[in-house]
């Protein structure tokens, strides 16, 4: 049987406003159970107590603060931010000579001492980021290929992360909940062991990167 905790905690995931604010101690939780109470009783069909409410919302706000306080010595490990500009980003189906051609791009790429390179290919299509000084080289090789989508003046921002972030759930929320407060939109996110790159248009690089820079 579901109960209200349960309930309740469904409704907080939905909002990541909802849990920074429990997680920073800002939000009445005497108030915010009214506002939540008819979602729980429509869910458990039944009259639910207001003081079960603002429990509930008690014990997720404290598990909250606990994983803020874990996640805060990762983000004052973090020491740089590395910014590319003009960068150009292409989709497409996968065929069978979609790995011949990464290939061909790569040494393309290798002779361009600053370009920019990386692909991620999904079960039907691949994405390519690339510098912009590789466009012709990526429309020549991949002419005969289906573009899916397109576009350019991108940006990305690469976080370097300690080793132990690896351990520990939440890190990538956490950062990517900070450019969704400051209402920044990106296109794409790719990642290694220790980086995190976040890929957006150029005319919001400043914004997100001032955001992030107040992780640590």
């Amino acid at each position: 049987m579901i109960t209200v905790p349960e309930v309740t905690e469904e409704i907080i995931k939905r909002s990541p406003f909802l849990e920074d604010g429990l997680s920073r101690d800002i939000v009445n939780l005497s108030s915010l159970a009214r506002i939540i109470q008819p979602q729980i009783q429509d869910k458990l069909l039944k009259e639910i107590k207001l003081g079960a409410i603002v429990m509930a919302l008690k014990r997720i706000s404290a598990r909250l603060k606990k994983e803020s306080s874990d996640l805060k010595p990762i983000f004052e490990k973090i020491s740089d931010l590395t910014v590319r500009s003009n960068i150009i980003y292409n989709t497409f189906d996968n065929s069978p000579e979609m790995l011949e051609k990464q290939q061909i791009l790569l040494q393309k790429a290798s002779q361009e001492k600053t370009a920019f390179l990386t692909f991620t290919q999904g079960v039907f299509e691949t994405a390519i980021f690339a510098s912009s000084v590789l466009e012709k080289d990526i429309k020549e090789i991949f002419k005969s290929e289906n573009l899916r989508f397109h576009t350019n003046d991108l940006s990305s921002i690469t976080i370097i992360l300690p080793e132990e972030a690896v351990e520990i759930p939440g890190v990538y929320y956490s950062i990517l909940k900070v450019l969704a407060w400051e209402g920044i939109n990106f296109v794409e996110v790719i990642s290694s062991f220790t980086e995190l790159t976040i890929f957006l248009n150029s005319n919001k690089v400043d914004r997100a990167f001032s955001a992030l820079k107040q992780l640590g």
